[in-house]
């Protein structure tokens, strides 16, 4: 009987042992597919997805330098001589450009996305409250008193700018 039992044991103990290692492997191999189907997917999704975001990134900073102090005082010259109209053509200008790029925001973190916002309606405050006094009798006089009080901003486009690209040095990284 032990006889038996002792044999049985030395074929079942190699029957073991290869059971054991064929499941070592079998995990091996699972954790091996996985990672490749990661990567696959990972590598899919840059390819589709990466393009769309960059380009997001492109629109956000074109509207960046659209509503800098320099570029939008020369892109936006008064059309009247009274500079509150041409307080209200600047927002005015200022909105469109906002509204025009509002969708980028699903491409971009919340952070980054709150800084925007933030130096849009910065220089907006700025122009709202810029003081027409007498040495300011018209819309170009305006312009370079607001040209001073906008780059001096402590929030301005520049800075979000500064922030949009760290984003996308993050995301290329």
């Amino acid at each position: 009987m032990t006889e038996n039992f002792l044999g049985l044991m030395l074929y079942c103990i190699p029957a073991l042992i290869t059971g054991a290692i064929a499941f070592l492997f079998f995990k091996e191999h699972v954790t091996n597919e996985n990672n490749r189907r990661n990567f696959m997917l990972h590598k899919n999704y840059h390819k589709e997805i990466l393009p769309t975001r960059l380009q997001a990134f492109e629109r956000l900073t074109l509207f960046l330098e659209r509503i800098s102090a320099h570029n939008l005082l020369l892109r936006v010259p008064p059309i009247a001589p009274q500079p509150d109209a041409y307080k209200d053509l600047l927002i005015k200008t200022i909105e469109q450009e906002y509204e025009h790029n509002l969708a980028q925001q699903i491409y971009v973190s919340e952070s980054c996305w709150q800084i925007i916002s933030a130096a849009k309606n910065n220089s907006i405050k700025l122009i709202r409250s810029f003081e027409i006094t007498e040495e300011i009798p018209t819309a170009n006089d305006m312009s370079a008193a607001l040209f001073e009080t906008l780059t001096q901003s402590k929030l301005s486009p520049q800075m979000a700018l500064n922030v949009l690209k760290e984003e996308v040095r993050l995301l290329l990284n």
